[in-house]
């Protein structure tokens, strides 16, 4: 993302490992949706081209779950590791390619960047609390960013980020690469709080002060919480916004299966609505798919 601009309202996409599951691939290991990418890259495409078809202008490529630790617990080298975040940026660009030969839409990649809570495959992405210092978290972020940086992706979607120490052990790693940007977007509890318990006012404006961080947003977060969460992440910010909840289901991680009720229906409605109270990057995180990209397509096609 060269001039550092969000446009007057980005369409982000949906769920990639859920929906890579949806289709019948395997996600059950430590690697989630790295495994499909190491072994079918066209499955991981074509769900990039379908969220593209469907109307994103952003996709967010399969590196959530690429680390040099997770990796090296799986058996593989740092050579390997390497090569994945690679892959993962130039499967993203073919499917790019395909959808602008079909739509003449040109789409921004976004460098999906993990907590390092999903390296742990416990479900502590979702509070944050690791037995790990600020310094180990700087260079475990760093490490991957060096290589996405190279790979030549547009910008950086530091995710599902538990907590404010986390959030700024990114904005810390991200100076390695100073023409990189970044959004970082939180994973939160309530209406008013990270998964870990930090205000997020407070993190919306600890992420103001970074250059390098052009939004700050909420994802994989239940959809009900994201109002409120937009207005309270603008009263710290006048970057842009960007959000993309879960379907409304939580994932159990002990059961190992998700729980609770998707809000397939009303997502464009709720699009809307947070479009309205101000955020300009919208789209979906887990368990939502390219139904749900056409409804927020819709509704923000409407309203341009």
């Amino acid at each position: 993302m060269a001039d550092n601009t969000f446009p007057g309202a980005m369409i982000l996409d949906g769920g990639l490992a859920t929906e890579l599951e949806r289709r019948g691939c395997d996600i059950s290991g430590i690697l989630w949706s790295a495994r499909v990418l190491l072994d079918h890259p066209e499955a991981v495409e074509a769900v990039h081209l379908d969220y593209l078809l469907a109307g994103a202008d952003c996709i967010t490529t399969a590196s959530y779950q690429i680390s040099f630790e997770g990796f090296a617990e799986a058996g593989y080298s740092s050579a390997q590791t390497v090569q994945a975040l690679e892959s993962s940026v130039a499967v993203a660009r073919l499917a790019r390619e395909k959808a602008r030969d079909r739509t003449g839409r040109q789409a921004w990649i976004a460098a999906s960047l993990g907590p390092y809570g999903a390296i742990l495959h416990d479900g502590s992405e979702y509070h944050g609390r690791y037995d790990i210092g600020i310094d180990d978290l700087v260079a475990f972020h760093r490490s991957r960013l060096i290589h996405l940086h190279r790979a030549g992706v547009d910008l950086i979607a530091a995710e599902t980020i538990p907590s404010l120490t986390e959030a700024e052990a990114v904005v810390q790693a991200l100076a390695a690469t100073p023409d990189l940007s970044a959004w970082v977007a939180f994973t939160c509890a309530d209406e008013s709080h990270t998964a870990h318990g930090e205000d997020v006012v407070a993190c919306a404006r600890a992420m103001d002060a970074s250059p390098q961080v052009v939004a700050i947003g909420i994802n994989c977060t239940a959809p009900h919480l994201v109002s409120s969460l937009i207005e309270r992440v603008r009263s710290a910010t006048q970057k842009p916004i960007v959000v993309y909840p879960n379907s409304g289901e939580q994932w159990d991680a002990t059961a190992r299966s998700w729980i609770g009720h998707a809000t397939d229906a009303t997502y464009g409605a709720l699009a809307h609505e947070w479009y309205s109270r101000g955020a300009r990057g919208i789209g979906g995180c887990c368990r939502t798919t390219p139904s749900h990209i056409a409804q927020v397509r819709a509704v923000l096609k409407a309203e341009a």
